[in-house]
């Protein structure tokens, strides 16, 4: 599949932000399988993936952040950008949600753009949440209003670094999506994070236990196989239908 990805950033590797939907139990029970999910797909292929960052409760994974370094880990994986359902009832009445947020991860070098210092907002939330690891480090781009964090080094300078790199990189992606040439010329009221993009793929467990996938159409009659990581075809039918739209 790496032969079809050209686009700018397919040949980097991939940061991915997993989020629960919501606090309830079911929910971040069902992040933690998605977040299963991806390490599994990226073992089968013999590839690293590492579990930066998790924030872990008694009820599961509220979110996770992981990296896969290796490449065309981008190209592969930017088509799971947005919401993942799991339908646990006939009637579609009991739903579990994770949002999935792709970011290059940058192999040989930091992104090539620049920040002022004076448009940053560097926080710690440890000191308002003790439950927070006293390391983290938010970052808010204050022009665009995108925040971003880290907590998965070891001190905060580690952190402030890596969170400035993915801020970095989420603004090269954001100014390609909305065709500007200079990241300060990026329409903040046009951003669309994850969670409020279109539903990308539902994971049905009672019944006849499939996964659609609503952005290519393709349909998988095999739960187990898909949250074990054979996630191939699923990635496949998203990169074919990326290079259909770009030869329009």
């Amino acid at each position: 599949m790496s032969k079809l990805l050209s686009d700018q950033y397919d040949t980097e590797g991939a940061c991915m932000v997993i989020k629960s939907g919501s606090h309830d139990t079911k929910s971040q029970m069902w992040t933690e399988q998605v977040v299963s999910m991806y390490i599994k797909w990226a073992e089968k292929l013999g590839q690293n993936a590492r579990v930066a960052e998790t924030l872990r409760n008694r009820n599961g994974v509220s979110s996770a952040t992981i990296e896969f370094e290796f490449e065309f880990a981008y190209g592969y994986l930017l088509g799971e950008r947005g919401v993942h359902r799991l339908i646990t009832s006939s009637t579609s009445s009991e739903v579990c949600s994770a949002s999935v947020e792709i970011i290059p991860l940058f192999l040989r070098a930091s992104p090539d753009i620049e920040v002022k210092d004076e448009d940053l907002n560097v926080t710690y939330p440890a000191e308002e949440n003790r439950r927070l690891a006293e390391q983290m480090v938010r970052v808010q781009h204050l022009p665009s209003g995108i925040t971003v964090e880290s907590s998965g080094e070891r001190n905060r300078f580690a952190n402030r670094i890596k969170a400035l790199n993915r801020l970095k990189a989420k603004l090269l992606v954001i100014a390609k999506e909305q065709k500007v040439s200079d990241v300060y010329k990026i329409n903040s009221k046009n951003i669309v994070e994850p969670w409020r993009v279109e539903e990308t793929r539902r994971y049905v467990s009672k019944g006849q236990k499939m996964v659609v996938d609503l952005k290519t159409g393709l349909e998988i009659l095999d739960l187990k196989s898909v949250l074990d990581g054979n996630i191939g075809p699923l990635l496949g039918a998203h990169i074919g239908m990326r290079r259909s739209t770009d030869a329009i």
